[in-house]
């Protein structure tokens, strides 16, 4: 099992979501979440004033998937859906799942997805 972690623009969650669903990929955790990569932030005007937002608002989507099948489609549905081709367009990683326990039933593993 392997789980994705994908921070991408707000604005493109919903299509994510609709692919990912379409694929057969469901459930998902998403989280708002404030930071910066190379971009460093960005320069805003309010009523005049310049000031700088260091920390950007973003999405962070968490997805759980049982195979390599679901995983290759979930990197490729997030990475298509999410491009804009500018800067803070996101990052996607990767981790090894080692356990994986629905609380309600007790089932492990692929079982509790």
């Amino acid at each position: 099992m392997k789980k994705i972690e994908a921070i991408i623009k707000p604005a493109k969650l919903e299509a994510i979501k609709d692919a990912l669903a379409e694929a057969g990929i469901e459930g998902m955790t998403v989280s708002e979440v404030k930071g910066y990569g190379k971009q460093q932030g960005h320069q805003e005007v309010y009523r005049g004033v310049s000031y700088q937002v260091e920390f950007v608002p973003k999405v962070k989507i968490e997805i759980v998937v049982s195979n390599e099948e679901f995983l290759k489609q979930a990197i490729e549905i997030i990475k298509d859906k999410a491009h804009t081709d500018k800067v803070g367009d996101g990052k996607i990683f990767v981790l090894d799942v080692l356990k994986t326990i629905r609380i309600r039933t007790g089932e492990e593993d692929t079982e509790a997805l």
